[in-house]
């Protein structure tokens, strides 16, 4: 390998490339052309002996080296950017990275963000994204912390247990199941249910735990996101089973699903990203500390 053949120029054309994974809009963050991109990214590939990213039916897809590189590529010019500004006197200006999702910010983050952007409006940048979007971005260097429920961990990153809530029931006060202190899924035969699309993993999760209970129900509408699955449900449109985190809305009650498995949150976050003050600093004022 041809250490002269890889450029600065190409790793940091990479890293916009692997934020969007798209050849039209990093081209356009670039202000060059989108030939000039490929061009710059085959030779990057060609320098470094192996292949970078590859096609998933209309998506690209980064390879496992093409993270690598995408993640040394940010660290690179993190690295730079903080040398540039010890070396003028100033406070770096580069923000801390997390990202999570709608449950987690509404949830569990909302104080933590209100905080550190009070004390300091440029220190903390968020990124809106699913669970297999964050580990992306953590992967990649794109964020340097990302918040989620996690069925498995990531045995390539470093995952903190942040809080474990149970799996509730949502249903109006006058329901006949409001006045049980604890549901089962046997209790859900003929129900009709609001859940997210087909194949998001809490859809999945609810139809083989109910498949498996043999309770039989329906679709009384499917929503994105426990805000609107939280509205549907005080609408009178059906029952909804949400993370314990969730509030209920104004006559609405909810009741922990017994013979369901709690969820926890997890942070994640490279193994060597605490070397930095600052995301160690935003990761300690996240996590949960033992009184």
């Amino acid at each position: 390998m041809d250490e002269r053949a890889v450029s600065v120029d190409a790793l940091a054309s990479f890293a916009v490339f692997a934020e969007h994974l798209n050849f039209t809009r990093a081209a356009a963050d670039l202000h060059i052309s989108q030939p000039a991109l490929h061009v710059k990214i085959r030779k990057l590939a060609q320098a470094l002996g192996r292949p970078l990213y590859h096609r998933t039916g209309r998506r690209l897809v980064l390879t496992a080296d093409g993270e690598a590189v995408a993640r040394f590529a940010r660290a690179h010019d993190e690295r730079l950017a903080h040398f540039l500004a010890e070396f003028a006197g100033a406070a770096p200006r580069r923000p801390v990275v997390l990202a999570a999702g709608q449950g987690a910010y509404l949830y569990l983050l909302g104080d933590t963000i209100r905080a550190v952007l009070a004390e300091a409006p440029t220190r903390l940048r968020l990124i809106n994204c699913d669970h297999r979007q964050m580990l992306a971005a953590v992967r990649t260097g794109q964020a340097h912390l990302g918040v989620s429920v996690l069925e498995v961990l990531p045995d390539d990153l470093t995952a903190v247990e942040l809080a474990t809530y149970p799996q509730t029931l949502l249903v109006s006060e006058g329901h006949r199941l409001a006045r049980r202190r604890t549901v089962t899924l046997p209790d859900l035969a003929g129900a009709s249910l609001v859940v997210p699309p087909r194949h998001r993993p809490h859809r999945v999760l609810l139809e083989r735990a109910l498949a498996a209970a043999g309770a039989e129900w329906t679709v009384a509408v499917e929503a994105e996101g426990w805000p609107l699955i939280s509205h549907f449900v005080a609408l009178g449109v059906g029952l909804a089973i949400v993370n314990g985190c969730v509030p209920a809305p104004p006559g609405l009650v909810a009741r922990p699903v017994a013979d369901l498995p709690p969820v926890t949150y997890h942070v994640v976050h490279q193994p060597a990203a605490l070397t930095d003050p600052r995301v160690a600093g935003l990761l300690d004022r996240i996590r949960p500390h033992p009184r």
